[in-house]
């Protein structure tokens, strides 16, 4: 299915100023989607209020807006170019969110104009938390026991039906915004009331805490032909509890067994298939970590963070497959911009191990609450590949330029054993370091996954750091 020729004028809408959880990853993403759309010169009418980013410079698109990115704005700019088509996915939750408004209240078809990529039926039942309940019910995907609330006296009520810890997650909200786990009444109320703020459409998901469970992603594509691939596994260092844009990730996963693997991965192309999502799509799972049991997170029906992440890692190119997809090829039509010569059906193979290490504002803002938890705190991210987790982690801490060239954090050398133990009761943006200066002491590997649920083998590639083993 070749290029649609009735696209001949596209709006493309950005992600604004930079935020927790979406920064220059969107664009990226953007700026790669406005060069694809040239080279099958479609015109583009760009429309992002942030001036300080590469896709509003003059030679990535004909007509570029640096305007706010209001419904108001947006629609004017529509009513000014006429485009007859916009880009949904390509601009994180804020270009997403305003292409949903649009759809919805009939804008979009009064001016004749297409929503490319995902539907809006598509991007509802990933994003409305009681839509995409019944749908992973409706195909038999496990879920989380969960409600859905408008109002915090529903939240409590489920709460007390079901006993805490509850996580709260707010609807078309980004980087986990206005959610968090409440231990108790009070902490539901605040988080709840909120999350409910903080929410497009004033609806937050409370679900049963299933923290200390494994947290497994899969970056997946499909075409509208139907045809599935997946791009990349990642796998948190941190279990579910910490927010995955704070957590150390590995790419590919490395502590599943082959069945593990290969059931969630059919589990993400069976979700992506149901969903009918056409372009990138990121599937997040929780793994029971002493049986095969596993629950669907959630879904971002739109290349994300974690895109740009499996990009990077594997040499896929999501965004510009993801765009190549939206204005009509199959999967089996786009070349590898990065191999010449296969096509986007093949899925990448990885013989070497990338790491993520999140980079957080904490030298900056000296009194801003350190702990971690379901809300993203980190500002940004490096990315490290070698041969093994050992060597990949090591040069990602050194590459984040924290002051760093060990695991070994100088101030805990002066800590008591039983202060070690202590601050691994609490998750920081040190626990990578104080893991390791408690194995050092002699800690076990045993007593540490107890406090702390991170996976015995990444503790076991800690222990082989300190042995000197993974080259420090």
């Amino acid at each position: 299915m070749p290029l649609d020729k009735n696209i001949k004028k596209t709006m493309v809408i950005g992600s604004g100023p930079i935020v927790i959880g979406q920064a220059a990853e969107f664009d990226y993403a953007g700026t790669q989607a406005c060069r694809v759309l040239r080279q099958d010169k479609i015109e583009i009418v760009l429309v992002n209020s942030n001036p300080a980013t590469i896709m509003t410079d003059n030679n990535i698109a004909d007509k570029i807006y640096i305007e706010p990115l209001t419904l108001a704005t947006v629609k004017r700019i529509i009513e000014k170019e006429r485009p007859d088509s916009i880009l949904s996915g390509l601009g994180g939750q804020t270009g997403l969110t305003l292409c949903m408004q649009l759809a919805r209240d009939g804008f979009l078809e009064k001016m004749n104009v297409r929503l490319l990529g995902s539907s809006p039926e598509t991007i509802d039942k990933a994003e409305d938390r009681q839509m995409f309940k019944e749908t992973m019910q409706s195909i038999g995907q496990p879920v989380i026991p969960s409600v859905i609330a408008t109002d915090v006296d529903t939240a409590l009520a489920f709460a007390h039906d079901l006993g805490y810890s509850v996580i709260v997650r707010p609807a078309f909200t980004l980087g986990g915004s206005g959610g968090g786990i409440a231990a108790n009444d009070a902490q539901l109320r605040e988080i709840a009331a909120n999350g409910l703020s903080l929410s497009p459409i004033r609806q937050i998901l409370v679900e049963k805490s299933i923290a200390g469970w494994k947290e497994i992603e899969f970056e997946v594509m499909r075409d509208r032909a139907g045809n599935v691939i997946t791009v990349c596994s990642m796998e948190n260092f941190d279990p579910v509890g910490i927010h995955t844009g704070d957590s150390i990730v590995i790419a590919p996963a490395v502590t599943l067994a082959d069945k593990e693997y290969q059931m969630l991965r059919s589990a993400a192309l069976n979700i992506i298939q149901a969903l009918g999502v056409e372009g990138g799509c990121n599937v997040q799972f929780a793994l029971h970590t002493d049986s095969f049991e596993y629950a669907v997170i959630e879904v971002n029906p739109r290349v994300s963070r974690s895109s740009a992440l499996a990009s990077k890692a594997t040499g896929y190119p999501i965004a510009k497959v993801a765009t190549k997809i939206a204005i009509g090829y199959t999967l089996d039509e786009i070349i590898n911009a990065v191999t010449g010569n296969t096509f986007a059906a093949f899925e990448p193979t990885l013989d070497y191990v990338a790491v993520k290490f999140p980079k957080w504002p904490f030298d900056k803002f000296v009194y801003a609450q350190k702990e971690l938890g379901t809300q993203m705190k980190a500002t940004g991210e490096v990315m490290a590949i070698a041969d093994t987790f050992e060597e990949a982690l090591l040069k990602a801490v050194r590459g984040a330029e924290i002051g760093l060239n060990s695991l070994n954090l100088p101030r805990l050398a002066a800590k008591s054993d039983d202060e070690i133990r202590a601050l691994l009761n609490t998750v920081t943006d040190e626990r990578l370091f104080v893991l390791y200066e408690a194995l050092k002491r002699g800690i076990s590997v045993d007593e540490l996954y107890t406090l702390t649920k991170v996976d015995r083998w990444f503790l076991h590639g800690l222990v082989n750091i300190a042995n000197g083993d993974g080259h420090p």
